[in-house]
């Protein structure tokens, strides 16, 4: 019992929370059960595909594939295709991490891991689409133009600024997962 606390203390936390809020202001507190279950939802729409498509490339993309274009030694091409996947993949940026955890087991370059995640979070195409209809189109490439320089140096500084060992510990966690 004690490790199933342990576990789920923080959903366990949340709902603790919100019958709290409820017992002390009810309609905020009906409010926020209605934002929360509303989020839960969206994100059970969102997580299962997410974990088929992670078993899928499991399964069908072997390591050393991966590795040859994304690994230690991909270079340049790991870059782009980590914009390429971080750019065309669907779903909110809370789905990159589990692809992400993915990669790390596939032997993905750390740099790559955060560029992927940074494309996903700000280069999506649909996004852009968006920006140029609603925005114009010098508004969405200027946006777009800062953020791939922008991406890029980040994933560089984070490379260099996190120890090996503490790449080595994010690599073994993905690996647990």
């Amino acid at each position: 019992m004690r490790r199933i606390i342990k576990r789920y203390r923080f959903p366990l936390l949340t709902i603790i929370v919100l019958i709290l809020l409820y017992f002390y202001k009810e309609t905020v507190g009906l409010n926020a059960i209605k934002v929360s279950t509303s989020s839960l939802k969206a994100m059970m729409l969102v997580i299962p595909p997410i974990f088929v498509l992670m078993g899928l490339l499991d399964t069908w993309v072997p390591k050393e594939i991966m590795v040859k274009y994304m690994g230690e030694t991909s270079g340049w091409k790991g870059i782009f295709l980590a914009f390429l996947i971080g750019s065309v993949a669907a779903g909110p940026l809370y789905a990159s991490f589990p692809v992400a955890a993915a990669f790390m087991k596939k032997g993905v370059k750390f740099r790559n891991i955060m560029i992927l995640i940074g494309a996903w979070s700000s280069t999506k195409i649909p996004m852009l689409l968006f920006e140029m209809s609603s925005l114009g189109s010098t508004f969405a490439l200027t946006r777009l133009l800062i953020n791939v320089p922008g991406i890029i140096l980040t994933a560089f500084l984070l490379e260099a600024m996190t120890s090996q060992e503490q790449k080595a510990d994010l690599y073994q966690k993905a690996e647990r997962l």
